[in-house]
């Protein structure tokens, strides 16, 4: 095998930290995860330890329609959750409108796995930056056109990642976003 394998499940202790900073009174966080997904059991289990780490409960919450992610929303704020993190999962993505309008609707500040849910209206995103994945995925198509042989070339990780913050979301929620956060950020949506 060779390509370009991104880093999208191993980045949950990462994007809890950055949820922990801007909002650091948190007591209990919610994990929205899609049980159909192939590495929803990694996720959760790296979200575990890292609320573990953070000595945080952790509102584990399994969706894979619509109707469950209004269901999880509405149970993480009843449990207490002070913020959320969605996982990683396809059908999340396909559904980023819905559930951008169920953070703001309950209030609750998210964490989302890629740039495309800051760039829509949520709080903020760490994780893989796909165009550099493209790009390196586009090197190793050339180094193929030019004759290398696939089997000979190693299968490389993801290695540059995304922060991105949306000011305005975080206005909306009352939040104020530190100095050192803003400088951390790879891109600032105002």
């Amino acid at each position: 095998m060779t390509g370009v394998s991104s880093i999208i499940t191993e980045l949950g202790s990462k994007r809890l930290a950055l949820l922990r900073e801007l909002v650091p009174r948190l007591t209990a966080i919610g994990l929205i995860t899609n049980p159909n997904f192939q590495d929803a059991e990694d996720q959760l289990r790296d979200m575990e330890a890292a609320a573990r780490a953070f000595a945080l409960r952790l509102i584990v919450q399994r969706a894979s329609t619509e109707r469950e992610i209004d269901a999880a929303f509405a149970a993480v704020t009843q449990q207490g959750g002070g913020a959320l993190i969605v996982g990683v999962d396809p059908f999340f993505l396909a559904v980023r409108d819905h559930i951008i309008a169920l953070a703001a609707r309950h209030a609750i500040p998210v964490m989302y796995p890629v740039r495309g849910f800051a760039a829509a209206g949520g709080l903020m995103s760490y994780g893989t930056d796909f165009a550099d994945s493209y790009r390196q995925a586009g090197i190793y198509t050339g180094q193929i056109a030019k004759g290398e042989k696939p089997a000979d070339l190693p299968v490389q990780r993801s290695v540059k990642f995304e922060f991105v913050i949306n000011l305005n979301a975080a206005k909306a929620l009352g939040l104020s976003v530190p100095n050192s956060m803003q400088l951390l950020a790879d891109e600032m949506i105002e």
